[in-house]
């Protein structure tokens, strides 16, 4: 028997053993996916969690890797505590935001778009996906400083004087857009809203056209309609899209250290902490945060049927 015939052989043979037996190829194809997940995930987020438990002494700039919870006890000072609900109040009201803007966008697409519209629908949404990440917050910076568009357009209409009512603000408020709050939140918009446009594009497509028929036909208005049929079927997708921009929105470092003023978002926090600062426990505990906060928020999602509309 030659090299050849022997080799044809053996392949054979396995071919017609992982035949017989579905589980075993199942098993060989997963292997290493799941070794990967396992050792590289799943090992790098155990690893911050066991950091996240020791403590940093500050007069010798040292780890002490001695089991603790006054790293997490850390995370309620009043300081620590302010990023905390900063970091989740931004994320919550992007994602509302987010979800009124896609809305009617959404419901364009999935009712009315057709063939070539449809088409330059998905193009619209998905351009600004493809350019850089940077480029698009430093165009953003440009565009809401000063000089930028926004101020010359408020000067023209002769809107100056309610930017700077709002840029006076306490909360909201900055020397120019591009050094406020106001400006990190619509950066982050427009960052994420593709994000949430898609999936609720996709639950109203779902949306069967004879219960919207039958709704109007048993006398209800348009906007009963909206709540008692549209709606809930959109939760799902609006629930989906939700997913992306808050914990998106929760984790991110670079908007607020660009676009925004100096108080730090838990991204920063633990940039701060791990790169100057150097205490690596602390800046574990940061991170754990969002992932507890997007346990619950995953939970509650799940109830709203977010993972059927992704």
């Amino acid at each position: 028997m030659t090299a050849i015939e022997a080799t044809g052989t053996t392949t054979s043979r396995l071919s017609a053993a992982l035949w017989r037996r579905p589980g075993l190829l199942v098993a060989a194809l997963l292997v290493l996916p799941l070794a990967w997940l396992g050792v590289v995930y799943v090992g790098s987020l155990l690893s911050l969690l066991l950091q996240s438990f020791f403590s940093f002494d500050d007069f010798t700039a040292q780890v002490k890797q001695e089991l603790t919870l006054s790293t997490y006890a850390e995370l309620f000072r009043p300081s620590n505590f302010d990023i905390i609900k900063r970091t989740v109040t931004m994320a919550a009201l992007v994602t509302i935001a987010s979800a009124i803007l896609a809305f009617p966008i959404a419901y364009y697409a999935a009712r009315y778009a057709r063939g070539r519209w449809k088409a330059l629908f998905y193009l619209g949404v998905m351009l600004p996906l493809w350019s850089s990440y940077l480029v698009k917050i430093y165009a953003w910076k440009m565009i809401l400083s000063r000089e930028g568009i926004i101020s010359w357009f408020a000067d023209k209409l002769h809107l100056t004087p309610v930017l700077d009512g709002w840029l006076s603000l306490p909360v909201v408020g900055g020397n120019s857009l591009s050094v406020s709050p106001t400006g990190t939140f619509l950066v982050f918009v427009y960052i994420w809203l593709p994000y949430m446009i898609l999936p609720v594009q996709a639950a109203l497509e779902r949306v069967p056209q004879s219960l919207i028929e039958a709704s109007h036909d048993l006398g209800a208005t348009p906007a009963s309609t909206f709540r008692h049929v549209i709606l809930p079927f959109t939760m799902p997708g609006i629930a989906a899209g939700s997913i992306f921009t808050f914990s998106l929105t929760l984790g991110d470092y670079i908007v607020p250290g660009i676009i925004g003023t100096s108080r730090l978002f838990i991204g920063q926090a633990v940039y701060t902490q791990q790169g100057t600062a150097g205490n690596i426990p602390l800046a574990a505990a940061f991170s754990v945060v969002p992932v507890i906060i997007m346990a619950f928020y995953l939970w509650f999602a799940k109830k709203q049927g977010a993972f059927d509309a992704l």
